[in-house]
């Protein structure tokens, strides 16, 4: 949440055309909340360029979420996701997230509604477990009660939660990983699409995993560094391979994208704070990243990317 937006979207599309964004999870009450503002419209609004995009969703209530699923259907997203892994304190205290994966009833019953108002795919990212409850065949049983309601896509992020205890950073690192888990849930039911998510950080150790899984999510390494993706539609889509985009080339369109949503009110540093990851390991990234936070600071006039790369970076022998 307050990373994977429109416009962080638009930059990882520089580097990729083929692979599924996800958006940050949006709450069913948020939704229904603002129905007929702008503020939704600005929200969920799908630029073309983004596809293929997946809209994340949180909640506990069926007939909110099968009506969101028909909001999020008409902005044109072409997947609709079910967040059963969440376990920050909020979501904890709407009694949603992780710790639905208690109440797989009460999934089941969520995904049907959403089917009910969607032809679109209905996928489920959850877990391995949570607290003590955090057995294979606890996790089984979910799996099965999800797909008896119609759901054919698990997203599984490879370590369980601690609800008590551990915070959401600590719960992102602390749990160990265990990608066993996962495999072993792929060879259990072969017929469901199990994507292996957590912790995964290149190119080479997706395809490492995916001689056991069908798909790979990367989340943290991909916001930190969204050059990594410039290979994947050559290494697994098959498209025709392309260098490393220039980066000036790059950064101009970039310049032209915050021009545009600025001129629309946006502040620059809704757009610039996704900028920082850019360039990362290459010698004059730290001032680049430097550089860019001060802009984010300031209310003085912008200097181009293109032109902050070429004095910090592209200096750089």
């Amino acid at each position: 949440m307050a990373y994977t937006d429109r416009h962080f979207r638009r930059l990882v599309r520089l580097y990729t055309q083929r692979t599924l964004l996800y958006t940050e999870m949006v709450v069913s009450g948020t939704i229904l909340h603002h129905l007929g503002e702008p503020y939704l419209h600005d929200l969920l609004h799908v630029d073309e360029l983004e596809h293929p995009i997946a809209v994340q969703l949180g909640g506990d209530d069926a007939r909110d979420l099968g009506v969101c699923a028909k909001i999020c259907t008409d902005f044109g997203y072409d997947e609709i996701n079910l967040n059963v892994g969440c376990p920050s304190p909020k979501v904890q205290k709407g009694q949603f997230g992780v710790c639905m994966m208690g109440r797989p009833q009460r999934v089941a019953e969520i995904i049907d509604a959403m089917k009910q108002q969607s032809d679109l795919p209905v996928t489920v990212k959850h877990r391995t477990g949570f607290d003590v409850d955090d057995s294979f065949e606890f996790m089984a049983e979910f799996v099965e009660r999800c797909r008896d309601a119609g759901a054919v896509t698990f997203i599984v992020h490879a370590r369980k939660a601690w609800l008590k205890g551990l915070n959401p950073a600590q719960n992102r690192t602390v749990p160990p990983l265990q990608y066993d888990r996962v495999y072993q849930l792929k060879k259990a039911y072969p017929e469901l699409e199990i994507i292996i998510n957590g912790g995964i950080q290149d190119l080479d150790q997706a395809k490492q995993h995916l001689q056991h899984v069908d798909g790979v999510m990367i989340g943290r390494a991909a916001y930190h560094s969204p050059e990594l993706f410039a290979d994947a539609d050559h290494r697994f889509f098959g498209d025709e391979k392309r260098p490393l985009p220039d980066a000036s080339e790059t950064l101009a369109q970039v310049d032209r994208y915050l021009s545009e949503v600025t001129a629309q009110g946006v502040r620059p540093s809704a757009v610039l704070k996704h900028c920082l990851g850019l360039f990362k390991g290459r010698r004059g990234s730290r001032q680049w990243r430097r550089t860019i936070t001060e802009h984010m600071q300031s209310s003085k006039a912008q200097p181009s990317l293109a032109s902050i790369y070429k004095a910090t970076v592209g200096q750089q022998p």
